[in-house]
């Protein structure tokens, strides 16, 4: 289907250009969310009458949103989730939880803003990005920990997986004598446990 944009859409055109996207997309995303316009003979006279309005809304929505990146960029929502010890999520996070996240410090995002390019289903500290306005996307971080303690290493850079392995010991070894007969009892063994009974 031929669409005319309304405002700039990644990866299809900025806003006047005339494309062609599958009728889908355009019946169910773009043309419902006013993003775009069929084009047609009508449609394109409607849009150069009420192109400099157009633009200029934009640029008073890309202002807005300029101002408020100031305030997303580089935030930081820490989620505590259950997860097992290799560090797979017992679930995943979602944009709803990002989203949740960064409006409880303070910021003016909606879930449609947040951006994940896959889910996130380990713990770790994930880059994620935030498109405040089609022309302005800022970054913020989601560290996703199975505990405060937890994060707050991970917020310091501390791989916490590896580290837990680094730091695991071995059990119980046992003594060994290269010397010794299959049953023997060490010699020590046997002196410490005929002090040990008498």
């Amino acid at each position: 289907m031929q669409i005319i944009l309304l405002e700039r859409i990644e990866k299809l055109g900025t806003i006047g250009d005339e494309v062609s996207v599958k009728d889908g997309y355009a019946r169910n995303f773009l043309l419902p969310n006013k993003k775009a316009l069929r084009a047609n003979d009508a449609n394109r006279k409607i849009f150069e009458a009420n192109r400099a309005r157009i633009e200029s809304d934009n640029a008073a929505r890309r202002e807005e949103a300029s101002a408020e990146a100031g305030n997303v960029a580089g935030k930081e929502v820490v989620l505590i989730r259950a997860a097992s010890n290799a560090g797979q999520l017992y679930g995943s996070v979602s944009v709803r939880d990002i989203a949740d996240g960064l409006i409880a410090q303070g910021a003016k995002v909606t879930k449609a803003m947040i951006v994940l390019d896959r889910p996130i289903k380990t713990i770790g500290v994930f880059d994620v990005r935030v498109a405040l306005h089609p022309e302005v996307v800022v970054s913020v971080k989601a560290n996703v920990a199975r505990s405060p303690d937890e994060a707050e290493l991970q917020a310091k850079g501390v791989d916490v997986i590896d580290a837990m392995f680094d730091s695991e010991v071995g059990g119980f070894t046992e003594a060994y004598d290269p010397n010794a007969e299959p049953g023997e009892i060490p010699a020590d063994l046997l002196d410490g446990g005929a002090q040990a009974d008498a």
